[in-house]
C-alpha cells in the first residue's frame, strides 16, 4: 500500500497510461512521462461509462433533436446545474449544441462580427482561441494578466484603454475565460462588474468559457457572466462542456448558452450541417456527468487540490508558481533557470523527461513559462517533479 492510499485515483498504472492512444499519451516518446494536454489520467466516471453503454446497446439513429429552437436535449441539463451548483438563472431555451467550445466560438464570430473586427482578451491565451479569432479574420486585442503577490490580476486601465483604441464599434467581442486556462485566476465579483460595465460602454458582445468552472477549490467562487444582470444576460455568450471536469474532451460536445437574440437567430439560421452535429454518445455522456456524476467529480477535485498544493511543497529549484484557485494546471515561471530558449518545454522534455506544455505556445506573456497539467495520480506527480528538479538543480 503506497503512501497515497487515503484518496482515490492514486493507483493509476505508468505501463497503461503509455498504452493509451489519446493525444495525451500518444505524443511521448518511451521514457518520457506526459503532463501537456488538458486530459485528466483518471478513469471515467461509472455513470457516465453506464450511459454510453445504454446508449450503445440501444438506438445509434439519427436523433430527433436536430431543431435546438427549444433548447435541444440538455437545455434543461445546464439550466439546472446553472441554478444547482452557482445558483445563477438562465433560459434553457437560449441553449445550443456544438462539438467542442472552439467550433462555438467561430460559429458565434462568425455570426456576429465582421472580418476586421477586434476580440478583447486576455494573455496568456490559450493557443486554439488565438487561432480561431485568427482564422475567421478577426483581430486578436490582448491585454495581459499580471502576477500580483500569490496570484494573477488585470490592469482595468488598460483594459479600458485596448477596448477604447480602435475605430468606434471595431472592437466588437470581449472574450473572457473564467476559470483562466493556464492561471487558474478565478475572477472576483467586482473584476467580473468591472468588465461588465466595459462591455456595456463598448457596446461589446460577451463571449465567456467556463468550461472550468466545476474545477473551483474552497475558498474560491465561480460566479457566472451571465449571471451579473440581464443586461449582461442578453449580451453574453456562455460556454461550456465537460471536458474538463469530466475528462469528456474526445465525445466532443459542448453547450453554448447564447443571450443575445440576434445571434441565436443567425445561428439557427445555419443549424444543420454547416456547423457541424452533435452525436448521440456525446449528448448521453454530459448529459449523465452533469445529472449523475456529482460524487465522482468531488472525488476528483479532492485528489486535484491536494496535488495543487504538492506542487507547491516540491516546487522544483528556480521555479515559481502561483497556486491555482481553479483547473487542474500549474503554470510555472522558470525565468530563474537562465535558460537560453524562451520556452523551457524542450528542456524538461529532453532532460528531465517529462513532456509539459510549451509556455510561448500562449503568446509573448507566456516566454519563460511552461504548464503543468497535475491531473494524475500522487506517486506520478512525484515522480514528474523529482525528475524536474533534479534536472533544476544541474543548471546551478
Amino acid at each position: 500500500m503506497n503512501a497515497w492510499s487515503d484518496l482515490p485515483f492514486d493507483d493509476l498504472d505508468e505501463s497503461d497510461l503509455l498504452h493509451r492512444d489519446g493525444e495525451k499519451w500518444a505524443a511521448v516518446e518511451a521514457g518520457v512521462l506526459s503532463s501537456w494536454v488538458a486530459d485528466m489520467d483518471f478513469p471515467t466516471a461509472p455513470a457516465v461509462r453506464e450511459a454510453l453503454r445504454r446508449r450503445i446497446e440501444g438506438d445509434l439513429g439519427y436523433p430527433a433533436w436536430f431543431d435546438q429552437s427549444g433548447g435541444g436535449p440538455l437545455g434543461g441539463v445546464f439550466a439546472e446545474r446553472m441554478r444547482r451548483r452557482f445558483g445563477a438563472q438562465v433560459d434553457e431555451t437560449h441553449v445550443r449544441l456544438f462539438t467542442d467550445i472552439n467550433q462555438a466560438m467561430l460559429a458565434t464570430l462568425q455570426v456576429a462580427t465582421r472580418p476586421g473586427d477586434a476580440v478583447l482578451l486576455h494573455t496568456p491565451a490559450c493557443p486554439p482561441f488565438v487561432d480561431v479569432i485568427e482564422k475567421t479574420g478577426r483581430r486578436p486585442l490582448t491585454v495581459p494578466l499580471q502576477a500580483s503577490g500569490t496570484g494573477w490580476e488585470f490592469d482595468p486601465a488598460l483594459m479600458e484603454r485596448a477596448a477604447a483604441s480602435h475605430d468606434p464599434g471595431r472592437c466588437r467581442v470581449l472574450f473572457l475565460v473564467n476559470p483562466h486556462n493556464p492561471t487558474g485566476r478565478v475572477f472576483r465579483r467586482d473584476e467580473l462588474e468591472f468588465l461588465a460595465e466595459l462591455a456595456l460602454r463598448h457596446d461589446m458582445l460577451v463571449i465567456s468559457d467556463e468550461v472550468h468552472a466545476d474545477l473551483t477549490y474552497p475558498g474560491h467562487r465561480h460566479i457566472p457572466f451571465v449571471s451579473l444582470s440581464d443586461e449582461i444576460a442578453a449580451r453574453t455568450v456562455t460556454l461550456t462542456s465537460g471536458s474538463k471536469a469530466f475528462n469528456l474532451s474526445g465525445v466532443r460536445c459542448a453547450v453554448a448558452h447564447v443571450g443575445p437574440k440576434a445571434v441565436r437567430g443567425a445561428l439557427d439560421e445555419r443549424h444543420g450541417l454547416l456547423f457541424g452535429q452533435v452525436g448521440v454518445l456525446g449528448v448521453e455522456a454530459l448529459k449523465a456527468a452533469w445529472t449523475q456524476g456529482d460524487d465522482w467529480l468531488d472525488k476528483v477535485t479532492r485528489v486535484l487540490d491536494r496535488n495543487r498544493r504538492r506542487v507547491a511543497e516540491r516546487l522544483p529549484d528556480g521555479l515559481r508558481y502561483r497556486m491555482p484557485e481553479a483547473t487542474f494546471l500549474a503554470w510555472l515561471d522558470c525565468r530563474g533557470l537562465c535558460l537560453p530558449d524562451p520556452d523551457p518545454m524542450p528542456y524538461f522534455r529532453d532532460e528531465a523527461k517529462v513532456l509539459l506544455f510549451s509556455g510561448p505556445a500562449f503568446g509573448a506573456a507566456g516566454n519563460g513559462f511552461v504548464r503543468l497539467n497535475f491531473a494524475t495520480s500522487g506517486p506520478l506527480l512525484d515522480e514528474k517533479l523529482t525528475r524536474m528538479d533534479v534536472t533544476s538543480r544541474s543548471r546551478h
